[in-house]
């Protein structure tokens, strides 16, 4: 949530001033930290020991935690983040001068897309992504929950934490304790320590269970004005999810916004990847369609979202000491460089973290986003007092959401709403996206590609692929994963 450029030199006698939205130092400004355009952040200025000076980046809100702290001393940096993980940072350094962003498409100039992590290539096209510092582009780091970026003379690196403590196994309940009463009052009182919007705020709601549970404590907290906005599926899920959202919008007295997500399926025209506009190659599937989320939270004056994410993995049956993960799904068109990396997927990875490892893998994905929209996304599923919680709680209050849909019940909420039949998904969204768009442009691939060109890819069998596809009834979900890198790594060359 903050961009920064920071030469070492200007550390030495530092003069900091505001000016122009951001802190700058030195008689040229040559360094400076600039937050991310959020209303819902604040920024901690401590330079009352100079030369040492600290910017803190936290909620506007008493008592809560950093995201990130810059500690600046006569030649070293050192950044650290929270346990949050709302946003990554990414850092690179490049001589004396080290470079910060929340938004990777920022450090686009001091990228090489020749130089590619050949472990975080062989994950992104087999679906084994991984918690790590690691990112596509060598020399390139992310800043994950807890950890330690240090910075001096003598280059950047990234100094894990120690692995987070976990509850890790179920605990039986007290006699008279309903844990539903219990996860109200947690649940709830999670929304309410979100910062306080000067005007709306905004949910993002599915009509599932884990969007329809944070509707529930949002309507509690009773905000000013609350708007909630969907994407809406086709058929007869569409259907059924409309209803969904109509009845927990309704039950709320949310201001409501659907948007058919068929009309914005990944690489469509005017996207972000049509556009070839600087993105990161490893980010969301769906970004066409939930960036007009974000444009319609933004354009009602939204300044904070409320998210439903997190809920499968508080509700997950599994222990965090045994845990396998199930075998990756065969990958064809994988060339010479990426089936070598296979066997170092699992190498750099970063400790156990305190809040889910897929939420905070999603935050990556999705949050980037909404700072660039201007909005703070808050998902208080995985607010850590909730994730303990969970952790504790015995199996059958877990298994197929049990708890969740409970509360929906209690709420009033009709059983389709509480315990649908037929869930909402994205995957006919994808199909549409590869069907219409996506084939033309791996049928590019065959005459141009960088994935190819560096031996990631295997252009003659991903050919037969889109060739196989063509005549298909269903296009293989998997050719978006390699679409959506080598689209992602054009638009930063």
């Amino acid at each position: 949530m903050l961009s920064m450029r920071l030469r070492l030199p200007d550390l030495d006698c530092p003069y900091w001033r505001f000016r122009e939205g951001r802190w700058v130092c030195g008689t040229s400004g040559s360094s400076w930290i600039r937050s991310a355009s959020v209303s819902a952040l604040a920024v901690e200025f401590d330079d009352d020991r100079v030369p040492s000076v600290t910017l803190k980046v936290r909620e506007c809100k008493e008592g809560v935690a950093d995201f990130i702290t810059v500690a600046m001393r006569p030649r070293e940096v050192r950044v650290s983040a929270g346990l949050f993980g709302t946003a990554p940072l990414y850092l690179v350094a490049a001589g004396d001068v080290l470079h910060a962003s929340w938004d990777l498409a920022e450090l686009y100039p001091y990228v090489r897309t020749d130089r590619l992590v050949a472990r975080v290539v062989a994950r992104a096209l087999t679906r084994q992504h991984r918690y790590t510092a690691d990112t596509l582009f060598g020399g390139v780091y992310r800043l994950t929950e807890r950890a330690t970026a240090v910075f001096t003379s003598s280059g950047l690196t990234v100094r894990y934490p120690e692995p987070a403590e976990h509850v890790l196994a179920p605990r039986t309940l007290c006699t008279g304790v309903d844990p539903l009463d219990v996860f109200d009052a947690l649940l709830t009182e999670a929304v309410h320590e979100a910062p306080a919007a000067t005007g709306c705020v905004g949910l993002e709601l599915s009509g599932g269970a884990d969007s329809g549970n944070v509707a529930l404590a949002v309507n509690t907290v009773g905000f000013h004005e609350v708007h909630s906005f969907g994407l809406l599926m086709d058929g007869s899920i569409g259907i059924g999810q409309r209803a969904r959202r109509q009845a927990l919008a309704d039950h709320c007295g949310f201001h409501d916004t659907s948007i058919p997500a068929m009309r914005h399926p990944p690489f469509v025209p005017g996207g972000v990847r049509a556009l070839g506009t600087p993105h990161d190659p490893a980010g969301a599937f769906y970004r066409e369609a939930f960036d007009v989320v974000r444009a319609q939270a933004a354009a009602r004056g939204c300044e904070v979202m409320f998210t439903g994410s997190g809920g499968d993995e508080i509700n997950a049956h599994h222990s965090r000491t045994s845990t396998e993960l199930p075998p990756p799904e065969p990958v064809p068109w994988l060339g010479p460089q990426a089936a070598e990396a296979l066997a170092d997927v699992n190498e750099q990875l970063a400790p156990m973290p305190v809040l889910p490892v897929p939420t905070l893998m999603a935050f990556g994905l999705h949050n980037p986003g909404f700072l660039r929209a201007g909005i703070w996304p808050v998902s208080p599923l995985v607010h850590p007092r909730i994730v303990r919680f969970m952790e504790q709680l015995p199996h059958e209050y877990k298994r197929g959401k049990a708890l969740f849909r409970e509360r929906l019940r209690r709420a009033g909420m009709p059983e389709a709403v509480a315990s649908p039949r037929e869930p909402e998904n994205f995957l006919g969204v994808m199909e549409a996206g590869l069907r219409s768009y996506g084939l033309r442009v791996l049928e590019g691939m065959a005459r141009e590609s960088v994935l190819a060109d560096l031996g990631y890819v295997d252009p003659k069998a991903l050919a037969r692929a889109g060739a196989d596809a063509e005549r298909s009834p269903t296009v293989p979900d998997l050719l978006c994963d390699v679409l959506s890198l080598e689209v992602g790594l054009r638009s930063l060359m």
